[in-house]
């Protein structure tokens, strides 16, 4: 008999999660674009990669590449986008997996992105490139192969979770019970927590409107597939930071938080000093300056 009753009480909590997944992913249904300009698509080994481009196409490019979170996508360069535009070209994509290009079931990994990230790159001509946290890492490990005329990395990092975690990644993939646990972690009180937690310096400057966004993002068809890999630490970047940013040989800033803690501004000096390349630390901000400081951010790519 209790045994009965334990399998009810399974079967019933299943239902229940199954019938708040599909009531959240009716209320996610409006789904726009994150920032303001012409929007592409990018068709890329079966996935339609979305991007977003403003500014006068005779100006220099710049391509904007946002970091990998659970709800990531282009509109992080929501703040800077516009000011950027003035001077540049501005390309700002959604990696695949996220926004608004394909969110299909593969099992993700860091050597699909930074594939990506060079294909995606040899369509432009010198490009400024911009790269946010583990994105940056990618970014860094194919600098080789890519044209660019200078980068900026943000944060950059090739380590976000210690270990790969076969069976989170599982769990997070599952039907109805994964969904339910990602709804959980991008919830709009989850996202607050890691914005306060590691994101913003002063969460006065994270505006509604982004939470919004990032639910939004977070709750779309397909959008725990990419985020499963990561949280389970099978984005993770194999490459050593430091040699690979040794060997680029074009110039490099990397922009840092002051007061950011995932990862602190002394990996930050530590990585100039082994790299030799140019460091600045924005003041009052974590992971995001861009969001926090958009002007001071858009100084720095500018010089």
């Amino acid at each position: 008999m209790r045994l009965r009753k334990v399998a009810g009480a399974v079967v019933g909590a299943v239902g229940a999660a199954a019938l708040v997944n599909r009531a959240l992913a009716r209320r996610a249904s409006e789904f726009e674009r994150p920032l303001a300009g012409d929007h592409r698509t990018y068709r890329w080994r079966g996935f339609d990669v979305a991007y977003t481009e403003a500014g006068d196409p005779d100006d220099p490019d710049l391509v904007l590449f946002h970091g990998i979170n659970a709800a990531a996508s282009s509109h992080e360069w929501e703040a800077v986008f516009d000011s950027l535009a003035e001077q540049y070209h501005v390309v700002a994509v959604d990696l695949p997996g996220f926004g608004h290009s394909d969110r299909p079931p593969l099992t993700y990994s860091a050597s699909l992105y930074e594939t990506f990230v060079r294909d995606f790159l040899e369509e432009f001509e010198e490009p400024v490139v911009v790269a946010s946290s583990l994105t940056a890492a990618y970014v860094a490990e194919v600098a080789a192969d890519v044209d660019a005329s200078r980068y900026v990395f943000v944060c950059p990092t090739a380590d976000t979770v210690p270990g790969e975690r076969v069976w989170l990644r599982t769990l997070v993939r599952a039907p109805v019970v994964g969904e339910a646990l990602f709804n959980l972690v991008v919830s709009k009180p989850s996202l607050r927590y890691f914005h306060d937690d590691h994101g913003y310096y002063d969460l006065d400057n994270l505006d509604e409107a982004t939470v919004d966004y990032e639910w939004l993002t977070g709750h779309q068809p397909g959008a725990r597939f990419a985020p499963a890999s990561f949280v389970s630490g099978h984005l993770d970047a194999d490459v050593d930071l430091g040699e690979a940013l040794r060997g680029i040989d074009i110039p490099v800033t990397l922009v840092w938080g002051a007061e950011a803690t995932m990862p602190p501004l002394s990996t930050g000096q530590e990585l100039a000093e082994e790299a030799d390349v140019k460091l600045v630390s924005i003041g009052d901000s974590m992971l995001v300056p861009y969001a926090e400081h958009p002007d001071e951010f858009a100084d720095v790519v500018d010089t």
